[in-house]
């Protein structure tokens, strides 16, 4: 078993930064899994955001995220961190990360259903 907290979220003005990680226990050989952020708004479906292999590293992001947002790892904190630039009203979710006990590719990164572990969440709020 895997558990996921994810912490960082917040209320902050358009154009700010917010730095989001997920800390994973339990079971900790990360070696050959992908981990992925989602997130969702009231009404909306979840969405992918990013995704990185643990393994090599492979990185991939959605559209309405790419050059704004980074992914990374810390093997030492077995964490995933998700940096966020120049946030927007649009960016307002529920950010979720997720981790699936295998390696994904880029397309198979983007599907919530290939995730077999999640966490509850942290709310980000953006004002504009």
């Amino acid at each position: 078993q895997v558990q996921l907290v994810e912490s960082g979220g917040g209320l902050v003005q358009a154009g700010a930064s917010l730095r989001l990680s997920c800390a994973a226990s339990g079971r900790t050989v990360f070696t050959y899994y992908t981990v992925a952020w989602f997130r969702q708004a009231p009404g909306n479906e979840r969405d992918f955001v990013a995704g990185i292999r643990w393994g090599g590293g492979l990185s991939t992001y959605s559209d309405s995220v790419k050059g704004r947002f980074t992914i990374s790892k810390d093997n030492t904190k077995n964490s995933v961190d998700l940096q966020m630039n120049n946030l927007n009203a649009e960016d307002t979710a529920v950010y979720y990360c997720a981790l699936r006990s295998s390696r994904l590719n880029e397309f198979q990164m983007t599907g919530k259903s290939q995730y077999n572990y999640w966490g509850r969440g942290t709310q980000v709020t953006v004002s504009s």
